[in-house]
């Protein structure tokens, strides 16, 4: 495990937020020692009968057991009761039919000592690839997290599922519809192995609206696609990835019956509070010291506009000359030539900020070196790139590539 001695510099300066309670939903946490002891580690978070729930996952081919299971039982028809159960330090992944007897294991343990039906019990696993779960160390403390369920557990639950993440992640929502006031909030844990499809990441969101289980699943791929699907760290894509949403219900707000405008205003409140996390993600990318936006606008497709932007936003050689405070811009360049989407040298337009760097397929008569690389050194850095050749826009979101990250990374399993 990587040895974390310090905060990101990019960690919200106020710690975690003042979330709002979501009625209907209870978590409990335990050290039960799956991997480290005396260190919380085990998050269970209860969910009232009638709780609709929606997911998006990893599409990695070697997806660990619980994602698998998560992903039978997301489209079940259940309206009972439900359960998240959730631990750090060891990722169940690549462990055969090991990790599969694991998953039936706890989630059946679990279903006896809550009195849940198994198929509504939605477990997930983080940590180290290719050891078998100790699972009997969860079940041992099932009555435990049973018996202390509360309604104001949510930054702990935040803490427990953390690997090398070196702060909880957390955002919320609260806001109107039709005169009642609707509730959004959640977390997630994700540092590095992050790249769309989704990343190492585990997200668990709550709303006290009442919605079909359709029409949740429909606003969270969206808002998935146009969130954790647009940022990336490293590049590798996890084989644990899980995001899970539920809707308890208890609230007097029904999407499915509100207009066009009021589901609007809940689609975009869901967005606001995936954006805000995955965010954090990146911010809190291993060993991360700037947060890079990679804006490209005009290009021929949408898929050419994400082409380039993952290409820089990948690109080792963009990256550690941001974290080194370089203004190279050559290879801004290299990484439009490399994507494999349509360009042209000449019609290229290459912004840090609002600094003009390039055009017309040379360096910008107003450019000054100086201006870049005193724009580097902010916490947050801007690449614009105007492809000239169309009409769509994408933004993705990433961070620099420091020594920090070797370090983390060649120490991960010790």
């Amino acid at each position: 495990m990587a040895k974390i001695t310090q905060v990101s510099p990019l960690a919200p300066k106020n710690g975690f937020p003042n979330l709002p309670v979501v009625r209907g939903v209870r978590f409990s946490t335990v050290a039960a020692g799956v991997k480290y002891q005396d260190r919380t580690d085990v998050m269970l978070c209860s969910l009232v009968p009638g709780t609709t729930i929606a997911g998006t996952f990893t599409r990695s081919s070697t997806r660990a057991a619980p994602v698998l299971d998560c992903q039978a039982k997301i489209n079940g028809d259940g309206t009972g009761a439900a359960a998240f159960l959730v631990n750090s330090g060891n990722s169940n992944a690549f462990t055969g039919k090991l990790g599969v007897a694991s998953v039936q294991a706890v989630t059946s343990a679990a279903s006896e000592v809550l009195g849940i039906d198994a198929d509504r019990i939605f477990m997930a696993s983080t940590g180290v690839i290719g050891e078998p779960l100790e699972h009997d160390r969860i079940i041992a403390k099932l009555d435990t997290l049973r018996d202390t369920l509360s309604d104001q557990g949510i930054e702990a639950a935040a803490r427990a599922i953390m690997t090398t993440d070196t702060y909880p992640k957390g955002a919320g929502k609260t806001f109107e519809i039709g005169g009642q006031t609707v509730t959004i909030a959640g977390f997630a844990k994700g540092s590095g192995m992050i790249a769309p499809d989704m990343a190492t990441m585990l997200i668990y969101l709550f709303t006290d609206a009442k919605i079909s289980r359709d029409l949740l699943q429909q606003y969270t791929s969206e808002m998935c696609d146009a969130t954790f699907n647009q940022i990336t760290v490293d590049s590798d894509t996890s084989t644990s990835d899980t995001l899970l949403v539920a809707a308890t219900g208890t609230s007097a707000v029904d999407i499915d019956a509100a207009g066009t405008a009021d589901k609007t205003v809940f689609a975009e409140a869901l967005h606001d509070v995936m954006l805000d996390l995955a965010h954090q993600v990146v911010k809190d990318g291993e060993g991360a010291t700037k947060f890079v936006s990679v804006n490209v606008t005009n290009a021929a497709t949408k898929d050419d506009a994400r082409k380039v932007a993952m290409a820089i936003a990948n690109s080792p050689l963009v990256k550690t000359a941001i974290a080194g405070e370089d203004p190279n811009w050559g290879r801004i360049v290299m990484a439009v030539g490399k994507s494999g989407a349509q360009a042209d040298r000449d019609k290229l337009t290459i912004r840090f900020g609002d600094i003009l760097v390039a055009e017309n397929g040379w360096v910008s008569p107003s450019y000054r070196e100086e201006d870049g690389a005193q724009y580097m050194k902010n916490e947050e850095v801007t690449i614009s790139v105007d492809i000239g050749l169309g009409t769509m826009n994408t933004t993705v979101w990433t961070c620099d590539l420091t020594h920090g990250y070797i370090s983390i990374n060649a120490d991960y399993r010790s």
